[in-house]
């Protein structure tokens, strides 16, 4: 008999940031893959358009709200989808925004929103679905954070301070779940195009990109697509078990010098 039992055949998933940019293009990926999605967000009716495209495509999924500030949505959001498609088999949580501020000029109030929405809400997401996956012995738990662990930047210290809060609460979830068949990852991306950063005023934008550029951290101008960060994370769950891919870090590439005569 394996030491591990496969994946089993139907993996239900649900997806917290699911609304737009990476959990988007993760939920439409893992349903074109086969897994059941349920897609959690503020904004459902957005969500539903992705859920619109993926069943239109064959697959399974729901579009449910779900507020990671508030844990009763929390626990109503996977009730639901566990009711809709059964025990959660993955979860990719990457629900948040992006509010900048020099950190002497945020408010308190600003710097723990940052704080509630990427950490707490990560915590409370990892509180309600975890303990189900120990008692099964299986289960893949994504947790999204940023290039910003490594490499902090002006205007963003309550980010960067919850993404770091992330990465210890990844980290030790990882030891404590040794053993159990359940599994911790962290995805870190480098900058990505998505809604997160595309709302600043020119004016925030630009002041963000100034002070930026003295510490080297606007190297180039290319982006990352949410579908780069789909692909990490589709990798990762789909790794057999027996296996563990514990942190992905996922960097856009520098543009290419284009070849003389080249017109592509």
């Amino acid at each position: 008999m394996p030491r591990f039992a496969p994946h089993p055949d139907r993996r239900p998933v649900i997806v917290a940031g699911a609304s737009s940019g990476i959990g988007a293009a993760t939920a439409v990926m893992l349903a074109a893959a086969g897994f059941p999605v349920a897609l959690g967000a503020r904004r459902v009716a957005k969500s539903q358009e992705f859920v619109d495209q993926i069943t239109q495509a064959g697959g399974e999924a729901v579009a449910l709200p779900l507020d990671v500030t508030d844990a009763a949505s929390i626990d109503e959001f996977v009730t639901k989808a566990e009711a809709q498609f059964g025990p959660t088999e993955v979860v990719v949580s990457g629900a948040g925004d992006l509010d900048p501020g020099r950190a002497h000029e945020f408010s308190n109030e600003e710097f723990a929103a940052q704080v509630n929405i990427h950490l707490l809400g990560a915590q409370r997401l990892y509180r309600r679905v975890v303990p189900d996956m120990v008692t099964r012995q299986r289960g893949d738990f994504v947790f999204i954070s940023s290039d910003v662990v490594e490499r902090p930047r002006p205007h963003m210290a309550a980010y960067v301070a919850a993404k770091r809060g992330v990465e210890g609460l990844a980290e030790v979830a990882q030891m404590e779940l040794e053993g159990t068949g359940v599994r911790a990852s962290l995805v870190r991306p480098g900058q990505v195009m998505t809604g997160m950063g595309m709302n600043f005023t020119p004016e925030v934008g630009a002041a963000v990109l100034n002070d930026w550029i003295p510490f080297g951290l606007a190297r180039h101008s290319n982006f990352l697509k949410p579908i780069h960060l789909a692909t990490a994370i589709h990798t990762i769950v789909s790794m057999p078990r027996g296996a563990h891919m514990r942190l992905v870090e996922v960097e856009a590439e520098a543009p290419v010098p284009r070849i003389e005569g080249d017109k592509k």
